[in-house]
């Protein structure tokens, strides 16, 4: 459905120098701005109302991936087919094919669980079209103004200024499940049972924490059980605590290699110059500053964590809660986040 123009891509010069990367973009931003000034003219008086807020409102700032009642935006459902055409043009802006898929099988895990609680008495709304639009400001190719897609399981958000997205974090992707066990193919655009939306996140975490020695795992192990749940979820900035776990200095080029394979998973999930700037702010600062920590199980079905987290970014990856039929381990919430300030601004 999906494909990122090669204009786009071409607008994008690294120069390499020094040891370090210098960036001249443009990219996604400009194709934000003209997405939505589409989406937004395409709204009636009462859309508009409930999509847009001014850029400096502190309900720019609140964020959850949980399954509220109520959330800013405009939800899918109560847009018309072209009108979520155009939504999902801007959402494609953001993101990478990669990203866009995860996004979309997110919102249709929405069906599983509905099926799955069908006899659950007060429990939340499951929806695929209960995902909420926000644009704050208006979009403009030199201006400064944001947007948002947020509902159970998804939290992305956006700031572009003069024509560059200077600002992509939080940006939140959940499972549940993790693995479709079961689904009913007489539902319309369930998964497929196997389906694991979030796998390499899983995967490649796995595998750099299995391949240390016994003495990088002693640092790397902040606790033999995981947390519950990530940590400041819903904050408006991230954590400020000190790196904890191994540093990316103790590891070996291979284990270095997984590292850098798995930091990519999370920055790849984003529109092609966003990517570029992740992992050049990464290698700007040095990912021997990248600290390595893991608490819980070294294998599936059995409660796991693990943290990356550098000068200038902290992922986090949580597996403890159950599915929907009580299969445990397998509920995932994944991070990432700017350590020198989400939503585009610098504490």
């Amino acid at each position: 459905m999906y494909r990122k123009p090669l204009a786009v891509l071409a607008l994008l010069t690294v120069i390499v120098g020094a040891g370090a990367f210098r960036l001249l973009l443009r990219g996604s931003g400009p194709e934000m701005a003209t997405s939505g000034q589409k989406f937004l003219g395409s709204l009636t008086t009462d859309q508009r109302g409930r999509a847009t807020m001014p850029f400096d409102d502190p309900a720019r700032l609140k964020w959850h991936f949980i399954p509220l009642p109520e959330r800013k935006g405009l939800q899918i459902k109560d847009m018309s087919p072209p009108q979520r055409a155009l939504a999902h043009d801007l959402l494609e802006a953001g993101l990478s094919q990669i990203g866009y898929d995860k996004t979309t099988n997110i919102m249709s895990l929405e069906k599983i669980l509905r099926e799955l609680e069908k006899k659950r008495v007060g429990g939340p709304i499951r929806d695929p079209e209960r995902y909420y639009f926000t644009i704050f400001g208006t979009p403009d190719p030199n201006g400064k103004w944001g947007w948002s897609v947020e509902g159970h399981h998804l939290s992305l958000n956006f700031v572009v200024e003069g024509g560059r997205c200077v600002g992509h974090t939080p940006s939140f992707f959940g499972a549940n499940p993790a693995t479709v066990k079961s689904h009913d193919p007489a539902i319309d655009g369930t998964l497929p049972v196997g389906t694991r939306v979030l796998a390499k996140e899983e995967d490649l975490g796995f595998q750099l924490f299995n391949s240390l020695d016994e003495a990088q795992k002693k640092v790397a192990l902040l606790a033999p059980k995981a947390p519950h749940e990530l940590r400041g979820a819903g904050e408006p900035q991230a954590p400020t605590d000190s790196p904890e776990g191994l540093p990316a200095s103790k590891l070996t080029d291979t284990q270095k290699q997984l590292l850098q394979s798995l930091i990519k998973v999370y920055a790849d999930n984003m529109a092609a110059d966003i990517a570029a700037v992740r992992l050049a702010d990464v290698d700007r600062a040095g990912l021997d500053q990248v600290y390595f920590a893991w608490a819980g199980a070294n294998r599936p079905g059995i409660g796991h964590y693990y943290r990356l987290q550098g000068p200038t970014f902290v992922v986090e990856f949580v597996n403890t809660q159950p599915d929907a039929e009580g299969n445990v381990a397998n509920h995932i919430h994944s991070l990432w986040r700017d350590v020198r300030g989400d939503f585009g601004v610098k504490p």
